[in-house]
């Protein structure tokens, strides 16, 4: 991820603590989740947009997601979790930290 990344609604004002976090962690997030693979929440990045989102949701730890597909210019990704699927931003689903259910 770019440390010089403007948020996705393009003002520029994502904190730098959040961009701090994903840089070179090694950990994996909903975005890097691969098609058709499975993996269970392990933690949220808090920020102002995304603890509210997907805590609406049903987006918290503990619970399993699998990925299903990707946009064609990579903008959305679909997902599927609790019996339903869902579309999500991926700069929001670099919030979501996973640990694998299988090995990738």
């Amino acid at each position: 991820m770019d440390v010089n990344r403007k948020c996705s609604c393009g003002c520029g004002s994502m904190s730098k603590s959040v961009r701090e976090y994903h840089v070179g962690n090694g950990e994996l997030t909903l975005a890097d989740l691969p098609i058709g693979r499975s993996a269970k929440v392990a933690k949220l990045i808090p920020n102002l947009r995304s603890i509210k989102k997907f805590a609406d949701i049903g987006i918290i730890a503990g619970t399993e997601m699998a990925m299903e597909a990707h946009a064609p210019f990579g903008g959305l990704l679909r997902v599927r979790f609790m019996g339903t699927s869902i579309a999500l931003h991926r700069d929001d689903a670099e919030n979501i930290i996973l640990e694998p259910l299988e090995s990738l």
